[in-house]
């Protein structure tokens, strides 16, 4: 482990980010070395539009990991480097405003019935119950589910914040059937390796299989199973600013997109055409 690389760890983790953000930095700082064949404290502003360009232009990559990249690289700057003025050349992108991908509550029912291995189906219906991140879900223990209290407890969520989300009566049967048939003991849903929880990438795998089972011809992830929670929950005359705390999100702002793809307002605003008087559907030709 090279010495920039060991300081960068200390300062991700004296920081309290997360073991997903921690790695996403280390590697996106690694792969922009790697691109020149030099260390990263060699290179300099010129060097770093060049990434960029090559993103963009060559691996096309999307607004997601564009974003990743710019962070990693001015926690670097800034933190290892103690070069301020390096921030300026690393501006933010602007941000993609593109409306996520949602499931009627028919094709959310196809899902889980397409989906015929019980370990499988209990994941993919304890994301849509609680509108949980995928990180939150590989996490959550035995221990998490209260079903005196009907909640399940999220621990240590984005932004390192423990919440409260409902506990369904339905989701809650559905995890007493898995519980008897896998019993498992610490982890709610263990992975391959002994000890520890199933990886992300298997939930991403899970949810993928689900969907092409199910025939949909959207492509869904576990979290547009969290963006159908929230949009259901919303067409369900639920308040946003309860749905941003069952959500976890910091801002309001980050909960209201969700008024954009509810179709609640848009079955229910009258067209200007009906307003007017009725005419003959069939004119002269």
């Amino acid at each position: 482990m090279t010495e920039l690389r060991r300081r960068m760890l200390e300062e991700l983790r004296l920081r309290n980010h997360s073991p997903n953000t921690i790695d996403t930095y280390i590697r996106c700082v690694g792969k922009f070395a790697q691109h020149f064949g030099l260390p990263p404290d060699r290179l300099g502003p010129e060097h770093v539009r060049q990434y960029q360009l090559f993103l963009v232009q060559r691996k096309k990559v999307a607004w997601a990991v564009f974003n990743q990249t710019v962070c990693a690289l001015r926690f670097f700057y800034h933190h290892i480097l103690h070069r301020d003025w390096m921030i300026e050349h690393i501006p933010y992108p602007r941000h993609e405003q593109k409306l996520p991908v949602v499931l009627s509550p028919a094709e959310v029912a196809a899902v889980f019935e397409a989906t015929r291995n019980l370990k499988h189906r209990t994941i993919l219906m304890t994301i849509y119950a609680a509108g949980l991140r995928v990180s939150e879900l590989t996490h959550l223990r035995v221990t998490d589910i209260d079903s005196q209290r009907q909640v399940i407890c999220v621990r240590q969520g984005k932004g390192r914040k423990d919440r409260q989300v409902m506990l369904s009566p339905k989701l809650l049967e559905v995890l007493r059937i898995y519980w008897k048939s896998y019993q498992p003991a610490v982890w709610l849903f263990p992975g391959g390796v002994q000890g520890r929880p199933i990886t992300r990438e298997t939930v991403l795998t899970i949810c993928r299989q689900a969907g092409e089972a199910a025939h949909l011809s959207k492509r869904i992830s576990p979290h547009t199973l969290r963006h159908c929670f929230a949009t259901h929950l919303l067409e369900d005359a639920i308040d946003l600013r309860r749905i941003q705390v069952l959500l976890g999100h910091r801002n309001l702002k980050t909960t209201a997109k969700y008024l954009h793809v509810s179709n609640l307002a848009v079955r229910t605003t009258v067209s200007p055409l009906d307003r007017l008087p009725d005419a003959d559907p069939t004119p002269d030709r």
